[in-house]
């Protein structure tokens, strides 16, 4: 086997191994979103029923824990290309949730417009709908939606500032191993007197 197709074989492993390490992130990332934004779906049954609505939009959610997922993984792509670990970490962070926040706000929209239209709603219908909404449960479910995101980015670009793979390892390593470590570390020489 020459070098060209011993290192053509390394590359399709290495393709092959990121992909998969990209769809591992995509489907975890999605999967928690799905169930974050699928408890608001269910929030909002609830509240609906109460008033006689009866429906549970679960669709709604995985469409949008996809389409925020791939954002993520996105803008990640897109970080680790222009490599912009400039900054502290809470600004980029808080930056990261507002970008994906302001995203999140118009798939709301969109999916309101949506289910308007299937219903044979007109724009001014759609219009005096969303005014009967209270500002205090729009503002809440924008920061229902933040919360959401914060711990999801938070990890991302605390991970990103560790380096690769460290908080993995550091949040699979077994209980008490962490602090016996650092007791060896802060335990005088008494043999070197």
């Amino acid at each position: 086997m020459s070098n060209e197709e011993s290192s053509g074989e390394g590359g399709r492993n290495s393709l092959k191994s990121r992909l998969r390490e990209e769809l591992g992130k995509y489907l975890i990332t999605s999967a928690y979103l799905y169930v974050c934004f699928g408890v608001l779906q269910m929030y909002k049954a609830a509240l609906l029923q109460d008033a006689g609505v009866h429906y549970l939009p679960l669709g709604v959610a995985a469409v949008k824990a996809l389409i925020v997922g791939k954002f993520l993984l996105i803008g990640d792509a897109i970080r680790a290309r222009l490599q912009q670990g400039s900054g502290r970490l809470v600004w980029r962070i808080a930056k990261r949730v507002l970008w994906l926040l302001l995203i999140l706000v118009l798939l709301t929209i969109a999916e309101e417009l949506i289910v308007g239209w299937t219903h044979g709603q007109s724009w001014f219908e759609m219009e005096a709908e969303f005014h009967r909404r209270s500002m205090l449960e729009l503002v809440a479910e924008v920061l229902l939606m933040g919360l959401i995101l914060l711990p999801l980015v938070g990890a991302a670009e605390l991970s990103q500032a560790l380096g690769p793979g460290v908080l993995r390892r550091e949040l699979l390593r077994p209980a008490g191993s962490a602090g016996r470590a650092a007791d060896q570390d802060d335990t005088p020489d008494h043999g070197s007197k």
